[in-house]
């Protein structure tokens, strides 16, 4: 009796759980339908180009000015004078020589003072600044590997490369080579450099090493100390 008792019981409350749960899941279908049938509205204001704006105020102008005609010449100067621009020269095998700065992330420092100076180009063109990039860019371009691989701390002396390096290429990638750092910065530059000048020279070398770098596959492989390492190996 007890237990018919509990069964009846239990058979009326799960029967009031289902009727509550029927009617959240036909208040759920019913608001998707309503607001799939609403018409998507974007926000009232939109974001423009930045270099559809012009600037003609006392504060920003002189310091976009500055930026122009000041800093990133000196950036520029800097990158040669510190041997950044030599590492590439040093990677297409123009001349023999060894890694000359401290961190292999340093070819980053042309690929971002491009970019930079792209962006200014963008809203200010400037022939002499056009013309020294391009000559930049030719020697990147000279420094690239056939395959599309561009890391000059490797590609200048593959057997004596940077302690962060690695033996081989990837090999320390997880850790603190920096390789694809590095084509990410170049990708920046890349697409700044050809929306600021419809050029594709830097962009050709992107494509290369991005295309290069989809055919390579990852995979995780043990190694004897029994951790794991990222290895990226053609397909």
């Amino acid at each position: 009796m007890i237990k018919a008792f509990i069964f009846s019981s239990f058979r009326k409350h799960q029967s009031g759980i289902s009727l509550k749960l029927m009617l959240i899941f036909a208040f759920i279908f019913a608001a998707h339908l309503t607001l799939s049938s609403q018409p998507v509205v974007d926000y009232n204001i939109q974001g423009i180009p930045f270099n559809s704006v012009s600037l003609n105020d006392h504060f920003w102008l002189p310091k976009i000015e500055i930026n122009r005609t000041v800093t990133i010449p000196s950036s520029f100067q800097k990158c040669e004078e510190t041997g950044r621009v030599e590492n590439f020269i040093l990677a297409s095998g123009v001349k023999k020589g060894k890694f000359l700065t401290v961190y292999p992330f340093d070819d980053t420092d042309i690929y971002k003072t491009i970019e930079g100076a792209s962006f200014s180009m963008s809203v200010h063109p400037d022939k002499a600044m056009d013309h020294y990039v391009d000559s930049l860019i030719s020697i990147v371009a000279a420094a690239q590997e056939p395959d599309g691989y561009l890391y000059t701390a490797r590609t200048i002396d593959p057997k004596n490369t940077h302690s962060w390096a690695g033996s081989e290429r990837w090999v320390k990638e997880s850790e603190l080579s920096h390789e694809l750092y590095n084509s990410g910065h170049l990708f920046e530059a890349a697409a700044a450099h050809f929306t600021a000048t419809g050029k594709r020279n830097l962009l050709n070398i992107a494509l290369k090493n991005a295309n290069w770098q989809n055919s390579l596959s990852i995979a995780v492989a043990k190694i004897p100390n029994k951790t794991t390492r990222k290895i990226i190996f053609p397909l």
